[in-house]
């Protein structure tokens, strides 16, 4: 048991490593399930709103990425036993995460969470609601009226909604959208909910000096406009 403690401090300690051109590499650690801010396309790649900004945030700070994917439930774990060296999961700033890890400043204003049901007559306040674990949307059920049910992945939430699981689901308006657009069993209901404090990168306390690079390098797209654009682009809410 010692030993393997000993290898994952090892492990998160030593989180990049030089490469002959001078970049080190950071494992962008991500869900991949998640549309429109990450995602696995047809060719098996992560793609979205959050490969985009990555790419560019690593260029910009003169670091090399490399893209791996965790599942969400234990995302804030393996980022702290040193799997990866950054989450950028569509990842909310809360007061209980950051007791745990670190963020960068928001790369995202907080997104509307909506609320997708088949019906228009909901009790929102009384009925049964779906979320995904772990995510501010389930913190914001569990502290009202509603009994929450909570599923792994978001892909559950919406089943749970369409087999009567559940009456209606709560997630980022982003997310919900296209999928209320394209189904015609469901429907957006008007009610929305603001939570959290936007998205941003999470990392390791200790890695004071990648929240710098990432910092600066996020500053630096805001300046410039190029993050505004992303986010129009990936239509994900109100730019800066």
């Amino acid at each position: 048991m010692k030993s393997i403690l000993f290898s994952t401090a090892a492990v998160a300690m030593t989180a990049t490593f030089a490469l002959a051109d001078g970049h080190s590499v950071v494992r962008m650690g991500t869900e991949g399930a998640y549309p429109p801010y990450n995602f696995i396309n047809d060719a098996g790649e992560v793609d979205g709103f959050e490969r985009e900004l990555g790419d560019e945030l690593c260029a910009r700070a003169e670091l090399t990425c490399e893209w791996v994917t965790n599942e969400w439930d234990s995302i804030i774990p393996n980022l702290v036993s040193g799997n990866y060296d950054t989450i950028i999961a569509g990842m909310s700033i809360t007061d209980e995460r950051d007791e745990v890890i670190d963020f960068t400043q928001n790369y995202t204003l907080p997104d509307p969470s909506a609320y997708v049901a088949m019906s228009a007559d909901v009790d929102l306040e009384g009925g049964v609601l779906a979320a995904q674990a772990n995510t501010i949307q389930a913190a914001f059920i569990a502290e009202t009226g509603a009994t929450l049910v909570e599923f792994a992945t978001p892909e559950e939430t919406i089943a749970a909604v369409k087999n009567g699981e559940a009456d209606a689901v709560l997630a980022d308006k982003a997310f919900l959208t296209p999928i209320a657009d394209e189904d015609a069993d469901l429907m957006m209901l008007d009610k929305e909910e603001l939570i959290g404090g936007g998205i941003g990168l999470g990392l390791r306390e200790s890695d004071t000096e990648l929240k710098e690079k990432f910092d600066a390098a996020i500053t630096s797209m805001k300046e410039d406009g190029s993050l505004n654009a992303l986010i129009a682009k990936w239509e994900i809410g109100d730019g800066f």
